[in-house]
């Protein structure tokens, strides 16, 4: 599948580099999302309100990645906190 970031996501890609831990972990669950963006482990959640066909997978305990599927591609909506 073919993964797409949003100019959000984009700038969150950038802050994530900034601490190694963090940043391994998106990128182990993009490898995950491009292979199977429905497979569990690690757990995933189903958003609601305005991202109802949105997913949300934990990067730590404050830090998530949110994404869209269509067809055959992932569209990354945010990699950071969504506390902010």
């Amino acid at each position: 599948m073919k993964i797409v970031f949003s100019k959000r996501a984009k700038k969150d890609y950038e802050k994530l580099k900034n601490n190694k831990a963090l940043f391994l972990n998106a990128l182990k669950l993009l490898k995950v999302l491009r292979d199977n963006p429905y497979q569990t482990p690690p757990h995933y959640e189903k958003l609601g309100g305005e991202l109802q066909n949105a997913y949300s997978r934990r990067i730590n305990r404050q830090h998530r990645l949110v994404y869209q599927v269509e067809g055959d591609k992932i569209f990354v909506i945010s990699m950071w906190t969504h506390y902010e």
